[in-house]
């Protein structure tokens, strides 16, 4: 079965590829490299053993993605490539728009002039929006997102709807992830981020390295356990094989049509400051950080109801909080600079 991942060169691109290969599916990759490296790819090639069709390209090139689906037989694809820096969305809310929504349709466009109908969406818990009480389930209505990122997720989640109903052979599933952090377990590929990270637990790593001076923590008045936010965070390679169990879902409902949405999360949420301390154990050093105002949109605490995707996928989260900290320091301090250029 051939498998075409777009933005396979990204963080959990590069780890949900790493799992497809070890469990004997063909692979192709579709990036454009603005915020990946080509050497996460070589890196997946070493630790299979197996090798990548990759293809540098962008989701809005629409000769580009045709030229694709005209060379390679592709069965199914899992669509990743996507901006998503939060912030940084609501400062760019069109660039946000257009590479996130039009890219998509871009690409669907293309299946269905191909007649590729499995459709595996990368969405995100940022769908359920701040009016939905935790923990989130999928039964709930999508929410009023706090960003345009979020809001791009939900956007496609609703037009992958609407293409069900007029196309009754597409099929598609849309993950909601929450929190992924970590790295594989060899250290050799792991999350790289361009620039300043825009996200925990890569700053801590690199203020554990060396590389940043120390953390801001962004609110400790939050109504949780400790002040600071709480959030469901789960292994990536957890993640990873999260899309394998989800290919394998529709291979085995062969009869399903139209759309279903899966949690993908521990159930248990975790403070900023609990994320602080477990990393302190996993590098054997303090991380310097000090308080700072609330950011605009963050929620005080949310976590997954994950029991669907335990039922129907078959799939759990198995990786603790302990070795999500050591992977990533394993990765971090293997690669202190992150992949060369």
């Amino acid at each position: 079965m051939k498998i075409l991942v777009t933005g396979g060169a990204g963080y959990i691109g590069s780890h949900t590829v790493l799992s497809l290969l070890n469990n004997d599916f063909d692979v192709i990759v579709y990036d454009n490299l603005s915020n990946a490296n080509i050497e996460s790819i070589r890196r997946v090639e070493n630790l299979t053993g197996k090798k990548v069709s990759f293809i540098k390209g962008d989701i809005q090139d629409k000769a580009t993605l045709t030229k694709v689906f005209s060379e390679f037989v592709i069965d199914a694809v899992i669509h990743f490539a996507a901006l998503k820096a939060v912030g940084e969305s609501s400062t760019l809310p069109l660039k946000y728009y257009q590479n996130n929504v039009h890219g998509t349709l871009n690409l669907l466009e293309v299946m269905m002039a191909f007649r590729v109908y499995d459709f595996i969406f990368s969405s995100s818990a940022t769908v359920y929006g701040g009016e939905n009480v935790v923990p989130y389930e999928e039964t709930m209505p999508l929410g009023e997102a706090s960003s345009p990122y979020g809001a791009s997720k939900v956007m496609i989640e609703r037009a992958l709807k609407d293409l069900a109903q007029a196309n009754s052979e597409f099929r598609a599933v849309c993950l909601r992830y929450f929190n992924p952090i970590g790295a594989h377990e060899s250290g050799d590929i792991g999350e790289d981020p361009k620039g300043i990270p825009n996200n925990l637990l890569p700053y801590v790593a690199q203020v554990a390295v060396g590389k940043r001076e120390s953390l801001q923590v962004f609110g400790n008045d939050y109504s949780t356990q400790d002040g600071t936010c709480e959030r469901d965070y789960l292994h990536v390679m957890d993640l990873a094989e999260g899309h394998v169990s989800a290919v394998n879902w529709l291979k085995k409902n062969s009869s399903f049509t139209g759309v279903e949405a899966f949690n993908l999360g521990t159930g248990r949420a975790i403070s900023v400051l609990e994320i602080i301390n477990a990393f302190e154990q996993a590098c054997q050093q303090k991380i310097p950080y000090h308080f700072a105002p609330r950011r605009y949109g963050d929620l005080p605490a949310f976590w997954a109801n994950a029991e669907k995707a335990n039922k129907q996928l078959g799939w759990k989260a198995t990786r603790n909080i302990s070795q999500m900290m050591a992977d990533t320091w394993r990765w971090q301090s293997n690669n202190p600079q992150g992949y060369p250029n």
